[in-house]
């Protein structure tokens, strides 16, 4: 077992009310909804938030600003207030298992390191995983001189010298944005196309476009972004470099599950496909936050996975109802 970055509870044996795959936002606010309804629920977490990186998190009223792993602690000990757990380890499985009755599925969720839990209801909330382009230099600066968000990161950089490492589509309107930031930006085709119309609108905004492929990024004697080394041996200095990351949704160990999964538009990645509340196709499993949608910044993922908790609960509930009425008795809950 690999040595947990937080404190770790026990799994629980039996069969659980929900297991949340996935310990940000929208999986612990999902398990907090769960939690404050007595359902008994247990969070899977890796450890590994996509927003690891970053030194804080932004545009999230009353808690911008706060580091991300603060966030993530308080959220454990919330979860944990109502009785939630909260598990360490990485899913190596997660699949269908014999039903208690019609329209009251189970699942078996296999760990890595051997454990198991069986749980009525799955939310997967799992995240994504941001894929930067394979030039040397770049990934050092993940998080701080490179950044992906104009929302989270903007504020930051702001007036800074920035340039826009295009990836493809996306990092045209990457630009438009970031240039509302400072006056000092550069667009890096990078081997990508750009239509002479959208030149023209960066022309008119004083965005200075360059063709040359970037070969490397460059650092500062102090370790922090200098800029870029062109393919032709010339270096622009920049202090920030802003990339459209291809952003694939994580996946590990849920084949079993069958989840639709879907290409993002213009080869931006892929995310699982959901509806109403965060329902999928397959009865008894929602999927909450990045997982799903890309976009969602830390306070759309956790009023997602809200949603999610509550409209497991309702089901869970309608449910709980059946199997009494099918017993001829009552229950205390």
């Amino acid at each position: 077992m690999t040595t947990s970055p937080y404190a770790s509870d026990a799994l629980p044996g039996g069969t659980v009310d929900a297991v949340v795959i996935g310990g940000g936002a929208a999986g612990l606010n999902g398990a907090l909804m769960l939690a404050r309804s007595r359902r008994s629920v247990v969070v899977i977490d890796s450890g590994t938030p996509r927003n690891a990186p970053a030194g804080a998190m932004h545009g999230f009223l009353v808690l911008d600003g706060m580091p991300p792993a603060e966030i993530l602690g308080r959220g454990r000990e919330q979860v944990r207030q109502y009785g939630g757990r909260v598990v360490h380890g990485e899913v190596a499985s997660a699949e269908p298992a014999a039903p208690a009755a019609e329209g009251d599925p189970r699942f078996t969720v296999a760990l890595a390191d051997g454990r198991s839990v069986t749980a009525r209801r799955v939310l997967v909330a799992t995240g994504l995983r941001d894929v930067l382009p394979e030039v040397p230099g770049l990934a050092r600066h993940w998080g701080h001189g490179v950044v992906h968000c104009p929302y989270c990161h903007g504020w930051e950089v702001r007036d800074e010298p920035i340039g826009i490492l295009a990836t493809g589509p996306a990092s045209v309107h990457h630009a438009l944005l970031f240039r509302q930031l400072t006056e000092d930006l550069t667009y890096f085709t990078h081997g990508t196309h750009l239509e002479k119309d959208i030149r023209a609108r960066f022309a008119a905004r004083g965005i200075r476009v360059v063709d040359t492929p970037v070969r490397d990024v460059l650092d500062n004697e102090d370790g922090s972004l200098a800029g870029v080394r062109l393919a032709d041996g010339r270096v622009v200095s920049r202090r920030v470099l802003a990339v459209a990351t291809r952003l694939e949704v994580r996946s590990e160990g849920l084949d079993g599950l069958k989840l639709p999964v879907e290409d993002l538009p213009d080869g931006m990645g892929r995310r699982f496909v959901s509806g109403t509340a965060g329902s999928t196709e397959v009865p008894g499993v929602w999927v909450a936050g990045n997982a799903t949608d890309p976009m969602a910044q830390v306070g759309a993922s956790a009023a997602a996975g809200a949603l999610a908790g509550a409209h497991i609960n309702a089901l869970l509930a309608a449910a709980d109802t059946e199997a009494a009425l099918a017993a001829g008795g009552t229950s205390a809950r």
